[in-house]
């Protein structure tokens, strides 16, 4: 239970639905840490007192657990570590996978517990003829996050429940009306919940200074056109605070952290048809022998567009695009759909590294 009104139905519907449960939020922050006390914040102070009154309300027990060592750990570290090595990470993708559905799971089986379910909006089937389970798209496309859950394993997805994920926005804060919920109007957290005010520049300096070496910026020629303070200033795609004089728009294209250079271009040099993604997932099923086709996501906002898929050595796979796609950032999440059911994912790799 985050604090936020999709956890908070997700716990109703639970209980109207006559499983026993038990309401949890992860305490993430460390002693002292500034985000413990932020309005809003998920998982924040202000959050634990409102998933608190929730579970009160639905007559639930309540525990807040301390996971701060280990979302440290699995979260906080490989997300600046990523941005160290000019990736733009997904650190909910790793808070899921890790966190929620790891040592989450462990702890709720060793209270005897079956499942744990979150309020994300994604769905899980189980197929009659395989007897594998399937992640399924929201029925709420414009909420859906199953693209934050592709790397969750069978065992993962057997014991996941998203009981939300049918329900439309809309209907959810409705539902959270008419039970009374504290939660129920409560605005959207749209931050990374570890990042005060959605500074991740400032977060990362805190965190390790040593992110931010100073280096060249080039164009796509190799011709030095300014300098700059740390790759991790950037990111694929990014426009403004490029710190350059210049007669037409520039646009960074590649980031090599290596090399401690950023390289910027026009907007055609953002058009790309193939990437590589690494840490593969396919879901239901082994990857396939030949090549499949499907629709496939580059970010979270992303609409699904025609692709191929062709597996390939140590856990990679290549992805061919039917049409030249913008702004193909590594460190940020491929998820590929049959229609509904998510196929897998994988982590974009730079091109050419």
């Amino acid at each position: 239970m985050s604090g936020g009104v999709d956890s908070s139905v997700a716990a109703a519907r639970l209980v109207e639905t006559g499983y026993e449960a038990v309401g949890v939020t992860m305490r993430v922050w460390g002693r002292g840490d500034e985000t413990a006390s932020r309005f809003g914040s998920c998982c924040g102070s202000d959050a634990v007192d409102d998933a608190r009154r929730v579970a009160e309300r639905l007559g639930i027990p309540y525990y807040l657990l301390n996971m701060a060592e280990e979302f440290d750990r699995a979260v906080i570290a490989p997300f600046t570590d990523s941005y160290a090595r000019g990736r733009t990470p997904v650190p909910c993708v790793a808070c899921n996978s890790e966190l929620k559905f790891g040592s989450l799971l462990a702890r709720a089986r060793a209270w005897d517990a079956t499942a744990v379910a979150t309020g994300h909006y994604a769905r899980v089937e189980r197929d009659a003829r395989t007897e594998r389970f399937t992640l399924l798209r929201a029925r709420d496309r414009r909420k859906d996050q199953s693209d934050f859950l592709w790397p969750l394993t069978q065992a993962q997805l057997a014991a996941a429940r998203f009981p939300i994920g049918d329900l439309t926005k809309d209907e959810v804060r409705e539902h959270a009306r008419r039970l009374g919920l504290v939660t129920a109007d409560k605005p959207d957290s749209q931050e990374i919940c570890f990042v005060p005010d959605g500074d991740y520049r400032g977060f990362l300096r805190r965190r390790d200074p040593g992110v931010f070496r100073p280096g060249a910026i080039v164009d796509v020629g190799g011709h030095v056109l300014g300098r700059h303070a740390g790759v991790a200033n950037f990111t694929v795609g990014q426009r403004k605070g490029l710190g350059l004089a210049a007669s037409r728009p520039l646009y960074v294209v590649d980031l090599d952290a290596d090399a401690g250079r950023v390289t910027v271009g026009e907007a055609a040099d953002l058009e790309q048809d193939r990437l590589v993604v690494t840490s593969v997932n396919f879901i239901a099923g082994e990857a396939p022998a030949a090549p499949i086709r499907v629709t496939a996501r580059i970010r979270h906002n992303h609409e699904p567009t025609a692709a191929t898929i062709r597996a390939l050595a140590d856990g990679r796979a290549e992805v061919r695009f039917d049409e030249p796609q913008r702004a193909i950032t590594p460190g940020q999440s491929c998820v590929w759909y049959d229609g509904d059911c998510v196929v897998g994912g994988g982590v974009i790799e730079p091109p050419g590294r």
